[in-house]
């Protein structure tokens, strides 16, 4: 997996001071997209255990409130596999911190409803993710205005509540 950017600081994608992982890699194409260089599964840097444990380091200050994972498209297959092992350390390390997760996929149908079907790496990941932020932006239902999301289709859910109860929970911005 290649990565675009890494911030160590973002408040943009998230409740709370964050730290933020832009994978590269996206098949959406989405008209109006913020990082259209990131389509490109080959721009970037390779994301490697050195990236990983900076992203770790990056997290372990009172102030981060978590870890959020853009693109790029983190739930493309192959970036859900180089996305696993930074969650699965993150979580162990913080356990009190949470993961936000942006992805253009529709989290009932695509994510939950095949992907997890089919691929033990997203029924793992998923294990790990506090909120998802889903759905292809769009253009024309593009609004500055809302919170943590860039168009008004798009959804903020709390995955561990969806997962429990089987049915879409919203998440509840604090």
């Amino acid at each position: 997996m290649n990565y675009a950017d890494i911030k160590k600081v973002d408040v943009a994608n998230g409740e709370g001071v964050r730290v933020s992982v832009f994978v590269s890699g996206c098949n959406h194409h989405c008209k109006g997209c913020f990082n259209q260089c990131a389509w490109d599964f080959n721009y970037g840097n390779k994301f490697t255990d050195e990236e990983i444990d900076k992203v770790i380091n990056y997290l372990d200050h009172d102030y981060i409130s978590g870890l959020s994972l853009l693109g790029g498209e983190p739930l493309e297959k192959q970036n859900q596999e180089g996305l696993l092992p930074l969650v699965k350390k993150v979580k162990e390390k913080f356990p009190n911190k949470n993961i936000w997760c942006y992805t253009g996929f529709d989290f009932e149908k695509d994510v939950v409803g095949k992907m997890a079907s089919n691929n033990e790496t997203t029924k793992e990941l998923l294990k790990y993710l506090d909120v998802v932020v889903d759905g292809k932006f769009e253009e024309d239902k593009k609004d500055l205005k809302l919170k943590f999301r860039g168009s008004s289709n798009q959804r903020i859910l709390d995955v561990q509540e969806t997962l429990k109860e089987n049915q879409l929970v919203n998440y509840t911005l604090r």
